[in-house]
């Protein structure tokens, strides 16, 4: 300790002065790496919502032992703590909006709407343009959602509202970028797209196997016919 009360390094030596433990070699930051396998499993677990200490057992017992894993329970808790929002900086979050500005300013039937944390960082976000909202119209009875897209750069999901056109054409329909996938996200995501559409729901909507969404569509939509599609059942 120096004469300002600080400690100051004098002396160093890099050589080991204990046992080194081969099995304790995950524990290190350069060894340390989240497998997509081991995200997917972290978002059906938070999706079922099963606690955390359980997802990170599960996953061990999956790699069969700690010595085995690549990553620690701190991992998987950062990776859902991020995952839960849209990691948009802030240049990108404000290009964003003033995109959608712009284009309300060229198209009045342009519609979008965020929500954001306290943070002012976008947990959700909708859009749709004036084609989405005519072709609901028109083409509305049968509507299909589906949020197993990510997109690369903010690895998010995407939630695109499909329908079809008389020429059996796949139709877009509005689009949602989700922080979350539980049920509160499906709910405002769900309600966003209704208001857009003026308040007219789907006679049907099409979804993958996930109680989030189902619990979400009984609120939003109660009178619509829910369907499972069929190629998640196979």
């Amino acid at each position: 300790m120096d004469e300002d009360d600080k400690w100051r390094v004098t002396q160093f030596d890099n050589e080991h002065n204990h046992i080194l433990s081969p099995s304790k070699a995950y524990r290190f930051r350069c060894n340390r790496k989240l497998t997509n396998h081991a995200k997917r499993s972290l978002n059906l677990f938070d999706e079922a919502g099963i606690p955390m200490n359980k997802s990170y057992n599960a996953l061990v017992v999956e790699h069969g032992g700690h010595e085995n894993m690549t990553f620690s329970k701190k991992d998987c808790e950062n990776y859902m703590r991020t995952i839960r929002r849209l990691r948009l900086a802030e240049g990108d979050a404000v290009a964003l909006q003033n995109y959608f500005n712009k284009a309300q300013s060229i198209d009045s039937k342009f519609y979008y709407s965020m929500d954001l944390d306290d943070e002012n960082r976008i947990k959700k976000l909708f859009w749709a343009n004036a084609r989405c909202r005519a072709a609901y119209k028109e083409f509305g009875d049968v509507v299909t959602f589906d949020t197993t897209y990510l997109t690369n750069k903010y690895d998010m999901p995407f939630a695109p509202f499909v329908g079809v056109n008389h020429h059996g054409q796949s139709i877009l329909l509005g689009c949602g970028l989700i922080s979350n996938e539980d049920t509160p996200t499906f709910i405002w995501l769900f309600e966003t797209w209704l208001t857009c559409m003026s308040g007219y729901p789907p006679n049907a909507i099409i979804i993958y196997q996930d109680r989030a969404m189902q619990n979400a569509i009984e609120k939003v939509f109660p009178n619509a016919r829910h369907r499972w599609c069929l190629w998640h059942m196979l």
